[in-house]
């Protein structure tokens, strides 16, 4: 934290408030610096140089000071660099590499760091603070500025613990209820910030508060006239170099393995760089519609690690909840932060360091709905050139007088929708669109104020190519960046950190330039990677299809576990916040569990707003939330 009023000490106990709250982030050490008006705390997860790597750390000339969350993957490369230069290292630490290229290089440090990183930084020369994300937002940094001072923190509970009083931002909703996710600069706690990703932010008595980007996804290219061939080598040998980076540390270190591609990749990799076997983790439901567990059995066997496993049951998951809300800080948009907390907890048992398959998907056309969007706007384009309009709105209207079970497949075709962005793919894959959150919001107005694609669509009119390109770029910078977060926020619920070499900036920047044809051939998602990988990864996974981590909610909501929906979005409390139309969650309530209609991730969204509520804004103790319906669910 920094005061503006340079005549007031920092008051110790409410900095060591905010780091504690932290403890679940950095369990092997503790650590507070004050300098009059500036107070930096840290949590450490001591990962290199154990012994060390303390901090806050200062320079060796006291000139400056930082507390760091992540790992500067080129550290050793710096280091040598920096000591040929005249540098004096104290500690083996990457950490103190941060302040050495600083020293050199002022703000512009960022644009050497190699890894992901979130820091703040007091120049004691300057009177100057710096903020600073990695490229791609890997780790998180929040912040809020008063009439008194500036507050930041890896998650927002700490802002919270300064004593902040949490208020909702309710212009967010919209955007929250369609996609899940805020993808701007915005959070849910009213005067609360996130720092996007590839920024700095700086703040000095002269200059006030400034925020620069210094980073962003660079343009597709539209030619690349390699073979196939040597794009699946060259990428390759870039991915085993961003793999063999990721190896730093000084503690044991293991893979998330989901059975995948991305996953399993990485594994087999991982595998040919160490001695021994390498420790791999997976998650399961005892359901056969969430279990991949097969799959990753597969992978584990192909590269003989020594391998372990979680089966989560629907008790554990929705007990666990409200737990895993404080710890992410907002609504849980996506299932399966749940089974990524237990796969943590799991792992945690045997190493401190992880490494993931996050970003794949977003690099190389993974999900389905960019072919899905692409097929549309194709057809679409024809069909608008050959039909003419009058005949194409009959054959809308039509569609949409059909029932459900068949509305639910052609209502998401190019037959009902335009070929535009906004329609074929923000408002296609929204939870609650546009003119389902008419009828879904008490407070209209705010559809009025507060476009809920605005974000997205400034992203994807921001880049140049074909479709699968600016939907990839869109993804890369808004979407995939809450993935980051709750990959962040749930292993280190579990003190583990998570690493992502698919999102090794180099990596990325490479795999950009790449045509699309080559990540998305037909209907082959992933074509150019599959090639790179084929002889690492087992044939059954490399041309299984892809599920994504499935969690059967709908199924869950529509049991025994109904009565958290009776609970949580149809009961009185919920009601009393006037955010929702009553007998609008009361439809979407029966019709899915008549069966009617599948509404359960739009049930699920709004049970976990409801609960974020309760714990952040009533004060409610998280233990005790869901305790009544897990019993009563288990007890039937």
């Amino acid at each position: 934290m920094i005061q503006f009023d340079f005549g007031r000490p920092v008051e110790v106990e409410r900095l060591q408030g905010m780091r504690d709250v932290l403890r679940h982030r950095g369990p092997d050490g503790e650590g507070v610096w004050i300098d009059g008006p500036v107070g930096f705390a840290h949590r450490r997860l001591a990962i290199v140089d154990i012994v060390g790597g303390a901090q806050p750390m200062t320079s060796s000339d006291g000139a400056a000071c930082i507390t760091y969350n992540g790992e500067i993957y080129n550290h050793p490369e710096l280091k040598a660099e920096l000591e040929a230069a005249g540098h004096r290292y104290r500690t083996r630490s990457d950490t103190e590499t941060i302040l050495h290229v600083y020293k050199d290089s002022g703000e512009a440090c960022v644009h050497r760091l190699r890894g992901m990183f979130a820091f703040g930084l007091w120049d004691r020369s300057k009177q100057k603070l710096l903020l600073a994300r990695d490229r791609l937002g890997i780790k998180p940094l929040y912040y809020a500025v008063t009439d008194r001072e500036l507050l930041f923190a890896s998650e927002i509970k700490a802002i919270l613990a300064a004593g902040l009083r949490p208020e909702l931002n309710e212009g967010i909703l919209p955007e929250f209820l369609a996609t899940g996710f805020v993808s701007g600069p915005e959070t849910f706690f009213r005067g609360i910030r996130k720092l996007l990703p590839g920024r700095t932010l700086t703040w000095s008595r002269e200059q006030g508060l400034r925020e620069r980007r210094y980073w962003q996804p660079p343009q597709s290219a539209q030619q690349n006239g390699q073979s196939l061939k040597t794009q699946s080598t060259e990428l390759r040998a870039r991915l085993c170099d961003a793999v063999r980076s990721h190896l730093m540390s000084d503690v044991s270190l293991g893979v998330f393995l989901s059975g995948g591609i991305d996953s399993t990749g990485l594994a087999g990799l991982m595998a040919s760089m160490v001695k021994e076997p390498i420790k791999t983790f997976s998650v399961g439901f005892p359901d056969r519609e969430g279990n991949e567990l097969s799959y990753a059995r597969l992978a584990a066997r192909s590269i003989k690690s020594d391998h372990h496993e979680v089966t989560v049951t629907p008790e554990q998951f929705f007990r666990s909840l409200p737990r895993l809300i404080w710890h992410e800080d907002e609504p849980i948009a996506f299932p399966s932060s749940v089974p990524l907390y237990f796969v943590s907890a799991l792992a945690r048992e045997h190493v401190k360091v992880v490494l993931t398959g996050e970003g794949a998907d977003e690099l190389f056309c993974g999900y389905n709905r960019y072919r899905l969007t692409a097929w549309n706007q194709r057809l679409g384009q024809a069909y608008s050139r050959v039909v003419p309009r009058f005949a194409r709105n009959t054959v809308s209207r039509t569609i949409g007088g059909l029932p459900w079970s068949a509305r639910r497949y052609l209502g998401r075709t190019f037959l009902a929708l335009s070929p535009d962005p906004r329609s074929i793919f923000f408002e296609n894959f929204a939870v609650f669109g546009e003119r389902a959150q008419q009828g879904l919001l008490v407070n209209r107005a705010i559809l009025r104020s507060r476009d809920p694609f605005a974000e997205l669509l400034a992203c994807y009119e921001g880049v140049s190519g074909g479709i699968l390109d600016r939907m990839t770029h869109t993804d890369l910078q808004t979407y995939l960046v809450e993935l980051l977060m709750k990959q962040d926020q749930m292993s280190m619920a579990a003190s583990v950190e998570s690493r992502v070499p698919f999102l090794d900036h180099e990596f990325v920047e490479h795999v950009i330039g790449l045509p699309a044809e080559s990540k998305l051939r037909g209907w082959q998602t992933k074509f150019i990677l599959r090639e790179a990988l084929r002889d690492v990864v087992p044939v059954e996974i490399l041309t299984r299809r892809k599920m994504g981590f499935p969690v059967p909610i709908g199924r869950w909501l529509r049991g025994s576990f109904g009565g958290i929906v009776d609970e949580f979005v149809t009961g009185p409390r919920a009601a009393e916040r006037k955010l929702l139309q009553a007998e609008f969650v009361r439809r979407l309530a029966h019709e899915h569990r008549s069966g009617h209609s599948e509404h359960g991730a739009r049930l699920w969204l709004l049970t976990n707003l409801e609960i974020w509520h309760r714990i952040f804004l009533d004060g409610e103790d998280e233990e005790a939330v869901m305790t009544p319906f897990t019993s009563h669910a288990a007890a039937a």
